[in-house]
């Protein structure tokens, strides 16, 4: 008796499988991401794959899809794999030198454009900006505003430069590239909004070791005992870096939002503000200085 052809998508229906048990993925994320591998590697688009059922077969042989499905069961974010990752309705690219872009940290980006009306000569400070989602996100809803965006990693802001010349194209100069560890580079500029996604981890959170967070940069991503330090660093020097009538925003962690209030009033932040993401989880705060500080520098 012969045995029956194996049907062409046996293979990458094989892979999801695997990726299922191994990840802990549903039926469906498995099936997509195993599919979203093989799509790139060939170089085709989704509807392409469908129409030609019998391209699946090449997830018994092809190298590429190979090599990323291995990198993939290891735990690898498919941000990574990819080299890419959708913030606020743009493709960015990212890489292990920034942390991956979270669909939360989109409600920083809404309390941002909140306070960024139309007027003319507006300027905005990234603290931390990584792959440039936050700045770039503002400069596209905004272009009247000039954004500055800063990290300490010389890596981190070449990945943001990309993105910037990319995605803004000739508007590219409205993103200005700073390397400067917080404001240790920036002394004699103010700000009409001082915008960060900081470190906020404690350096003992179990988390650390599960899931992404293994592949993301410890940097971006720890911040002390508590967690606090990089937040509580940008709130006592925000006020010498902002105009008057100027906002500091800020994420946070899913337990900092009392602890930050405190800080932000204790550094004289008036008109305090906490914003929760869709799962009710308090994950931005800030506040307003209407005392001018002195100019640093």
């Amino acid at each position: 008796m012969t045995d029956l052809p194996e049907a062409p998508g046996a293979a990458l229906m094989h892979d999801a499988i695997r990726l299922r048990e191994s990840l802990g993925l549903s039926n469906r994320d498995a099936r997509s991401e195993a599919e979203t591998l093989l799509m790139r590697a060939l170089g085709i688009a989704r509807a392409r794959l469908i129409a030609h059922p019998e391209l699946a077969a090449e997830a018994a042989t092809h190298s590429t899809y190979r090599e990323s499905l291995r990198r993939r069961l290891a735990g690898e974010p498919m941000a990574y794999i990819l080299a890419e990752r959708e913030f606020y309705g743009s493709s960015l690219m990212v890489s292990p030198a920034v942390l991956i872009p979270r669909p939360e940290t989109e409600l920083l980006v809404d309390a941002s454009l909140e306070r960024l009306d139309d007027k003319a000569h507006l300027r905005v400070l990234d603290l931390g900006t990584g792959s440039g989602a936050i700045a770039i996100a503002i400069s596209l809803q905004r272009p009247h505003v000039t954004v500055v965006a800063a990290d300490v990693s010389e890596n981190a802001l070449a990945v943001a430069g990309k993105n910037a010349r990319r995605l803004l194209a000739a508007g590219a100069e409205r993103v200005d590239l700073v390397r400067s560890d917080w404001f240790d580079s920036l002394a004699g500029t103010r700000y009409d909004l001082i915008v960060s996604n900081p470190p906020y981890v404690a350096e003992a959170d179990p988390h650390l070791d599960v899931g992404d967070l293994r592949f993301e940069p410890r940097q971006a991503l720890v911040a002390g005992k508590t967690g606090l330090d990089h937040l509580e660093r940008i709130i006592r020097g925000a006020p010498a870096y902002l105009n008057e009538g100027g906002w500091l925003l800020f994420e946070h962690g899913y337990d900092q939002a009392e602890p930050c209030r405190q800080l932000l009033q204790d550094a004289g932040f008036v008109e305090l503000v906490m914003e929760r993401d869709l799962a009710g989880i308090p994950r931005v705060s800030g506040g307003r200085w209407l005392t001018p500080g002195p100019v640093t520098g």
